[in-house]
């Protein structure tokens, strides 16, 4: 009962934070080519088939109905519609504390007071509709019964299809129960739920050629970044205990008590895929948000009436000094000065997109490798690169497609031409100066937007020279 008047501040500080997180919070890449998959498939269109797609298929399906929203209201809409699906996860770890005796507040405040993890729930990555699914698998779990446990292993399937990388919990799961619990049979049937709902996303692309082709390449694009860097690791587990630091000392508490999680799994599951993730060679720590939601419900199982107090100071502390809010307002410093930026990234892409409207009016095309723009502006780019920066296109591809200049309007930063995917190396000088020079032949300089999008790099906007001249 004490504790019950921290509840409003605690959903206060939520829609503070969730609205700093959707409006202040800097542009990604991935948003643009998630969104622009889903438009993609609300058209018609199935992954790995018609355009290429690197994650799990179900995002892009379920997004599609919502298309809507970003036509309409463009990237905010989409950043607000993103952050309810992440919410509806965050209310689901609080449920599951709450059935195992635990405290729903304490789960709350880790992650409904922490700036960095409603960032992540806010962008329209696969972050969010992955974690909502574990977390209603692993609520599934705290119920008895072979329907409960089919359920969770239909809904863990459901989080692999939509983040490949999220099928480790359901392996871990499996063969958890396997291990402590064989003549209950619960690892059956999470097998059984798991396999079904396995089925229902992929073998519809495994049963057409060209579709099983495109997901077998996109399989191959994430294992051709190879190597792996200590360095990296390391960085990323130092920024990932900042960005975290409440709900790792709670639960460096709750190992120090020695108190044992009132369900174990859900502590070593979603471990087990951290370090899965760790091993990437480039392992960056919002991989793991998708399975802070459930590490955030063990802890809060364990945390007593007398720490949440304490919990939520530290909460709020830990997310009002946070490193991002630095990132958001300030582009570094010239020297003695520091260089703030003039509006928020989001509103930055927003006038972008009126200046390429108001150049080509009710245009359909835009030549960009910065998805957040099409999306923004209701366009659609050339075949070929739904994938932004990280589209695969052969040189010969490339100079064919500058050649023919199919877009009135160019919108081009520091991303474009620059990433060789799918190693993701630095792609060859001479190769981007030869695209630049094609394009310096078929299109002319209009506007320049310094400091534009994710890493603030300079945006050229380009009018094809046919029209312009």
């Amino acid at each position: 009962m004490k504790n019950k008047w921290i509840w409003p501040i605690a959903g206060l500080a939520f829609l503070v934070l969730g609205a700093g997180a959707v409006w202040f919070g800097g542009l990604n890449q991935d948003e643009g080519w998630c969104l622009y998959a889903a438009n993609l498939v609300a058209e018609g269109q199935l992954p790995y088939r018609d355009f290429a797609f690197t994650q799990g298929p179900v995002m892009p399906w379920l997004y599609s109905w919502a298309t809507g929203i970003w036509r309409e209201y463009g990237l905010l809409g989409a950043r607000i519609f993103n952050l309810a699906v992440g919410f509806s996860g965050i209310l689901v770890c609080t449920a599951i504390a709450k059935r195992l005796k635990g405290s729903a507040l304490a789960t709350f405040l880790l992650l409904g007071c922490n700036l960095y993890h409603l960032y992540y729930l806010a962008i329209p990555k696969t972050y969010a509709l992955a974690g909502l699914f574990a977390s209603v698998a692993f609520f599934c779990l705290t119920f008895e019964g072979r329907g409960c446990h089919v359920l969770a292993g239909l809904f863990l399937a459901l989080s692999a299809g939509t983040r490949i990388s999220m099928g480790g919990l359901l392996l871990a799961a499996v063969v958890w129960y396997l291990v402590a619990k064989p003549r209950e049979l619960k690892w059956l049937w999470l097998g059984v739920g798991g396999a079904v709902g396995l089925s229902l996303v992929y073998v519809p692309f495994l049963l057409d050629g060209a579709a099983r082709e495109g997901l077998w390449a996109a399989q191959a694009y994430h294992a051709a970044r190879e190597g792996f860097d200590p360095f990296f690791v390391i960085g990323s587990l130092s920024r990932l205990v900042r960005w975290y630091l409440p709900l790792v000392m709670a639960l460096g508490l709750m190992v120090l008590e020695r108190k044992r999680p009132a369900m174990p799994l859900l502590l070593a599951a979603p471990v087990v895929v951290a370090i899965a993730q760790l091993a990437a060679p480039f392992p960056y720590d919002d991989y793991q948000v998708p399975l802070m939601g459930l590490l955030a419900a063990a802890a809060g199982a364990s945390i007593d009436g007398k720490r949440i107090l304490p919990l939520c100071l530290l909460a709020m502390a830990v997310s009002f000094g946070s490193p991002l809010l630095e990132k958001w307002s300030v582009n570094g410093q010239d020297r003695f000065w520091p260089d703030r930026k003039e509006s928020s990234e989001l509103g930055q892409l927003r006038d972008a997109a009126k200046e390429i409207e108001t150049m080509d009016p009710g245009g359909k095309q835009l030549l960009t490798q910065d998805l957040y723009l099409a999306v923004e502006t209701g366009r659609k780019v050339p075949e070929g690169l739904e994938m932004g920066p990280f589209s695969m296109l052969t040189r010969e591809e490339w100079k064919a497609l500058l050649e023919l200049a199919p877009c009135k309007i160019a919108a081009l930063s520091g991303y474009t031409f620059a990433i060789e995917p799918p190693r993701c190396n630095e792609r060859d000088f001479d190769e981007q100066m030869e695209y630049w020079g094609i394009l310096k032949k078929r299109y002319a300089l209009k506007r320049q937007i310094g400091k534009f999008g994710q890493n603030a790099t300079t945006l050229l906007i380009l009018e094809r020279k046919d029209l312009s001249e």
